[in-house]
């Protein structure tokens, strides 16, 4: 079977050397410095694929699908030059050079390479430890983007190894073993614009201007690592910032009020961290561009308060588990017409359940689970039907559901619930209404003509 992968892997190579050959016949090849760097780190990636005899010819019109080459002209001249290397098999559709299992990466072999902007790594360094590549050299300036996705022999630490990359706008380092802390030199990288360090083994505290000059960031995700202390003040700064993500960490106090200053904020995610009972945050609603808050796993207790009016763009809320008391608003629902995830679960919070989220046209999940709700579940069969096993109301003990829509089997797992007891009818409302199928006299009927034939027959006495 890996046999016939390679193969298969193999003629992808073949297949798109083939077709960009047709494109620069007519350029100049590329330099023997160059042409000999790719082979060398091909080689070092891969030892078992014979590069050399594969691609004899310029890399440059026959290469890899993951080896790109640009041409770049000047007043006297022009010239061809890699400008990214991308390895690790993704898919048919990106048939990058396969690593194997030992795998390995020098820099200095890219030293050749001058104009290379992208350098990419995916399920590479998977089984020998490899420690973390030293990028610091003034002749890696002109990287622009530098990836590592899910290698997690890659240990060590960051420190200085990425300081002299002074043109790099995006680093993503996620699932390796990469440990140690963050430190004000990742502060030197100012034309960064994307920093994800997701799923390795940092821990400690950040240092409050780490984040200091990073004025062009527009992603942070730092999430499911081991920092703790208090959210570095400096992320405040990062006015233009889309996206933050600080989930599964121990980060702990007070949500900062400073956040509010994140004006383009479109994605918030800091569940599952230690932040205290303070509330939910007062300031979101100043935050009118968010799509998605997610805040689950904090103990931040209180009511939800009324502060809907302003993010009616918002499509997914998350706040499972924090401690959550009293009702839920109604202007939950009649604002927030975008919502298409709502995560309420395993709170205490009590009373109906609103009837207007059954008017929300994009819901598609709705979790109030575990809590105290009570009364009837106020939704149409056309609501439970689109829902279906992503409306969960389970473990509300007073919460019931009317036997008909029980009974049209569109309720999921609502089939827990129990069956709302119809109102008590007043024995008066006997003389009023009937109960009898169409085509029968009523008892009300029935006893007011037998009183009027009596008072009748008295007259003729």
């Amino acid at each position: 079977m890996a046999q016939f992968t390679l193969t298969l892997t193999l003629l992808s190579f073949l297949t798109a050397s083939i077709f960009m050959s047709s494109f620069v016949i007519s350029q100049p090849p590329l330099n023997s410095a160059e042409q000999e760097s790719v082979y060398r780190v091909l080689e070092s990636v891969n030892s078992d694929i014979p590069w050399r005899s594969l691609f004899p010819d310029d890399l440059c019109s026959s290469a890899p699908h993951g080896v790109v080459c640009d041409y770049f002209s000047d007043t006297t001249a022009t010239s061809a030059h890699i400008v990214e290397l991308s390895f690790g098999y993704v898919s048919d559709y990106s048939p990058n050079p396969p690593c194997n299992s030992n795998s390995t990466l020098d820099p200095s072999l890219l030293a050749p390479l001058s104009h290379l902007k992208k350098l990419f790594f995916y399920k590479c360094f998977t089984q020998s430890n490899l420690p973390f590549p030293d990028f610091s050299r003034s002749f890696h300036s002109s990287l622009e983007e530098l990836v590592f996705v899910e290698n997690p022999s890659l240990i060590g630490s960051l420190d200085g190894k990425i300081s002299g990359l002074r043109n790099l706008r995006r680093f993503i380092l996620t699932g390796t073993g990469v440990y140690g802390v963050v430190s004000n030199a990742i502060g030197e990288l100012t034309n960064l614009e994307q920093l994800t360090l997701s799923r390795n083994g940092f821990k400690g505290d950040i240092t409050m201007n780490a984040f200091q000059n990073l004025k062009k960031l527009k992603i942070l995700d730092i999430s499911d690592n081991g920092f703790n202390g208090n959210v570095p003040d400096s992320i405040s700064n990062l006015t233009g910032l889309l996206k933050l993500d600080l989930s599964f960490n121990g980060f702990s106090g007070r949500i900062p009020e400073n956040f509010k200053c994140l004006k383009s904020l479109q994605f918030l995610d800091l569940s599952y961290n230690n932040f205290g009972n303070y509330g939910l945050p007062l300031f979101l609603a100043e935050m009118s561009s968010l799509k998605e808050v997610y805040l689950s796993g904090n103990v931040l207790g209180g009511h939800i308060p009324e502060i809907w009016e302003n993010l009616g763009g918002i499509m997914g809320i998350g706040l499972s588990g924090v401690g959550l008391v009293g009702n839920i608003p109604k202007s939950m629902g009649v604002n927030l017409r975008n919502i298409c995830y709502l995560g309420l679960d395993n709170n205490s919070l009590e009373g109906v359940v609103p009837e207007e989220f059954g008017d929300l046209e994009f819901m598609s999940e709705l979790n109030l689970e575990h809590n105290n709700l009570s009364g009837r579940v106020p939704f149409s069969a056309g609501f439970l039907s689109k829902l279906g096993v992503k409306l969960k109301l389970e473990g509300n003990l007073d919460l019931c559901i009317d036997e008909g829509l029980k009974s049209a089997k569109v309720s999921g797992k609502l089939g827990q619930l129990k069956v709302c007891r119809q109102p008590d009818i007043p024995k008066t409302a006997l003389f009023y209404e009937s109960s009898c199928p169409r085509g029968h006299v009523s008892f009300a009927f029935m006893s007011f003509g037998f009183l009027v034939l009596l008072c009748f027959r008295s007259l003729f006495r």
